[in-house]
């Protein structure tokens, strides 16, 4: 398992090889903010471990908030397999998958992306080129039954709909935690 020290150094590595993020960001303001809640570094310690590869990339003064995304290439190889929540696998009479995403999430400390935060994601990408992510769903559309995911394909960010209950080896989930 990878020490304090030790997310923090790759952390750093990712913050100062992506030059779209490090000129905008203060790596020092983030990482004493993240030294103060040791709760932040273990769920950014699960995020790696479940092949998230996260990284710094957005800040909100307003709130004095960083954001770390999950940015793999493609969707985290650890949390694929998926249906999209609890009551989409309480439905699923035949085939179960191993879980859903949203608890999976929440067992991780993370939250879902949503559709504009993963439009922000793809701005550092491309990302899912090849699999895809489910995304945080509106209630409108999970009370029909449905949920949203992303992808990037033909140059573009293409968001979908399908069954909660339906899972794909190539579909898994991103997240991101607030420090």
């Amino acid at each position: 398992m990878l020490t304090s020290q030790q997310i923090c150094a790759l952390l750093k590595s990712r913050f100062d090889s992506n030059l779209q993020v490090s000129s905008k960001l203060n790596w020092e303001d983030f990482e004493s903010k993240l030294h103060q809640d040791t709760t932040k570094i273990e769920i950014i310690r699960n995020m790696e471990q479940t092949g998230g590869e996260p990284q710094l990339l957005f800040y909100n003064p307003s709130l004095h908030e960083f954001h770390v995304y999950d940015c793999s290439k493609e969707s985290p190889i650890n949390r694929r397999s998926l249906c999209y929540d609890q009551q989409a696998l309480t439905e699923r009479k035949e085939h179960k998958p191993i879980g859903n995403c949203v608890e999976s999430a929440k067992s991780l400390g993370i939250e879902l992306l949503t559709e504009e935060e993963y439009k922000f994601l793809q701005q550092f990408g491309p990302f899912d080129t090849k699999t895809s992510s489910w995304l945080a769903t509106p209630k409108k559309i999970r009370d029909f039954g449905g949920a949203i995911f992303g992808d990037f394909r033909y140059g573009t960010t293409f968001i979908y709909h399908n069954g909660a209950s339906s899972y794909y080896a190539a579909r898994g989930f991103r997240g991101k935690v607030v420090v």
